[in-house]
């Protein structure tokens, strides 16, 4: 009783903002952000406590499932041994955790990096426990396992930091890793080994647009290429058959990405899906070689289908909802394995029975107690931008009968450039849509991914970057106009290249905009260019242009929004992680810097332990409710216009 009168005393004395906030976790560090209330954080729960499950294969020895997910702070790997069972967790990490299983099975080589610095460390995993493959420092991409499951080809910056080398490795012996082949770039990687493992085939992607295809003799390195270098052609993944056939997703002499036959001799490629205007976006072959399953990118919407490799017949798989499917993988018994994601379900993984199509569900991931059904569809929004091209995006908008009258807007914007919003489970972002009431919308802007290389290549250099910042002006114009929208209270957000996007828009378009949130977002060219970690600058030098060019860069200090700084006069609240290898965090500090000096309102957070975005979920919720409560200060209060 004396304990808890003096706890009540205390409690009596405390400021009353000292009971009522929800903890700040210890990693993030808030500039000029205030605390969030316990009332907003109890309010949002629900849509906080969403799980996602994505698959990432088969367990050939017991015909379980392995799949990502989450039950503490972070994704990792656990196993469903049967439709609907259990998932029973068997990596613990604190970071999040990714892996692949043997193609025999008896061996997962697991997946992770430290704070998010993208330095990825190759394991084995058994009882629990991960042990190191790979030298603990450099960074290391999975590629591929061969097809008997003796070895795994993997990219290493271990030689000098920047060139992307080729290693193979038994992981059940550590001693058996070894150099294959040095290489000069950071795009290189095995992407699939043939039957018997003396070949394999080796991808150097130099572009969005281009990548080059190679035969690798693994015993001697020697590399040979795969079809003429001195096209631009991409590829979207390759696979031998059992039989030893060459597949491959490629968009030679085509505008978009076709499944076909792809000769390793001549070079010949032979398309044979028969889509002309969508993209293969993923495949996999059947183990006994018969049938092949591939997934088309139609409007944003994945669509699948399967093709018998004899007959040439394809068949459509029906029933599957408007979403994004992900990983084809055939089990050697026969069932196809996939996640699918769509706004009425987060991501969840199925299996196909290929000769009745006959889809399974093996998990159902919980949306913290929320029906999912009452999420909304997406609209598919289409205008034409300042020069005649069409542009297009998705439309989330609010139940009318629940928010009559018209609603506010906000624009976010993906990253890449070479990325596409999707019609996808929204998370969190179904709170800002279901309980606030504001529609947003997804573009699509030139640059984007999905709807072959022409369009993919409209923003590519400094010379045509801003062009991309004039198709939100477009949908701008467009959504304006739609009698349910309020055009005087428009938000933008964006991560990445989408933050660099905010960054332009919140310039661009400051008199239509309320504010502007960008998370790890590019604020100059040149600055990143010379600061992001080396293995990935030329790949980016080949988007944005080459600051090594005098004339080059002078057009990419003329369009960098640090140098319109002074434009930006609406709140900004900006996100950054602190082990950021792509977008360094001095992007945000010098942005933050520069906008202060306008007197202009801005947010700052920092997490010590993420980086190019948030992954951990407790970081995820406090940024999630300090956005909620900068879209109330700007996009919700009552207002007038400009």
């Amino acid at each position: 009783m004396r304990l808890k009168l003096v706890l009540m005393a205390a409690a009596a004395v405390l400021p009353a903002a000292a009971l009522a906030d929800a903890p700040k976790p210890a990693a993030i560090t808030v500039d000029n952000v205030p605390p969030v209330p316990d009332e907003l954080a109890d309010a949002t729960r629900p849509y906080m406590e969403y799980r996602t499950a994505s698959f990432y294969g088969w367990d050939p020895a017991k015909h379980s499932m392995l799949i990502g997910t989450r039950f503490g702070n972070t994704n990792q790997l656990h196993a469903v041994a049967a439709p609907m069972g259990d998932r029973r967790q068997i990596s613990f990490e604190d970071e999040p955790v990714s892996g692949r299983f043997a193609p025999t099975g008896g061996a997962i080589v697991a997946i992770k990096d430290i704070g998010g610095g993208e330095f990825f460390q190759l394991y084995t995993l058994k009882d629990g426990r991960l042990t190191l493959l790979t030298d603990g420092k450099s960074r290391n991409n999975f590629g591929s396992w061969d097809k008997e499951g003796k070895l795994v080809g993997y990219a290493s910056t271990r030689r000098n930091g920047t060139d992307t080398d080729l290693y193979v490795i038994d992981p059940r012996d550590r001693s058996t890793d070894r150099l294959v082949a040095p290489m000069h770039g950071g795009g290189w990687n095995f992407a699939d080994f043939a039957p018997g493992g003396r070949q394999a085939l080796i991808v150097n992607n130099k572009s969005v647009t281009n990548s080059d295809p190679y035969l690798l003799d693994v015993a001697s390195g020697k590399l040979t290429p795969v079809g003429d270098l001195k096209k631009d052609i991409a590829y979207n993944g390759f696979e031998f058959a059992p039989d030893g056939t060459l597949w491959a997703a490629s968009d030679e002499n085509s505008d978009v990405v076709r499944l076909g036959r792809l000769d390793p001799r001549s070079g010949r490629f032979t398309p044979v899906s028969r889509q002309s205007r969508w993209e293969v976006e993923d495949f996999d072959i059947s183990k006994d070689g018969r049938t092949i399953a591939y997934s088309v990118n139609e409007a944003g919407s994945s669509r699948l289908y399967l093709l018998d490799v004899t007959s040439g017949q394809v068949r459509p798989v029906p029933g599957l909802p408007a979403g994004v499917i992900g990983r084809l993988e055939f089990a050697p018994w026969g069932p196809l394995g996939f996640s699918l994601a769509s706004a009425k379900s987060p991501s969840d993984v199925y299996s196909l029975d290929p000769a009745t199509l006959q889809l399974t569900r093996w998990t159902a991931s919980e949306t913290g107690g929320l029906d999912a059904n009452a999420n909304v569809e997406p609209q598919l929004i289409e205008t034409k931008s300042f020069d005649g091209e069409p542009v297009s995006g998705f439309l989330y908008r609010p139940d009318p009968r629940k928010f009559p009258g018209k609603r506010p807007l906000l624009i976010n914007i993906h990253g890449g450039p070479e990325g596409q919003s999707r019609p996808g489970f929204l998370g969190r972002n179904n709170y800002l849509i279901n309980e606030l009431g504001i529609a947003i919308f997804y573009p699509n802007v030139r640059g984007s991914t999905g709807y072959g290389k022409r369009f993919v290549s409209l923003d590519n250099g400094p010379w045509k970057r801003e062009d991309s910042v004039k198709d939100i002006g477009a949908f701008l114009d467009r959504l304006s106009a739609d009698p349910a929208l309020d055009a005087n209270r428009i938000a933008v957000t964006g991560g990445s290249y989408g933050g660099y996007m905010c960054y332009a828009s919140s310039i661009y378009y400051g008199p239509r905009l309320k504010g502007s949130q960008c998370t790890v977002a590019v604020s100059g060219f040149v600055s990143l260019l010379e600061h992001t970690e080396s293995y990935r600058r030329d790949l980016r030098r080949v988007e944005y242009g080459d600051e090594r060019d005098p004339k080059q860069r002078a057009k990419l200090l003329e369009i960098s929004p640090i140098r319109r700084a002074s434009e930006i006069r609406d709140p900004l609240f900006v996100v950054t992680g602190f082990n950021d290898p792509r977008v360094p965090r001095s992007e945000a500090e010098q942005m933050v810097k520069a906008v202060r000096a306008n007197g202009t309102e801005v947010w700052h957070m920092i997490a010590a332990n993420e980086g190019h975005g948030y992954a951990k979920k407790e970081n995820q919720d406090y940024q999630f409710w300090s956005t909620v409560q900068f879209w109330k200060k700007t996009l919700l209060a009552p207002q007038t216009a400009k």
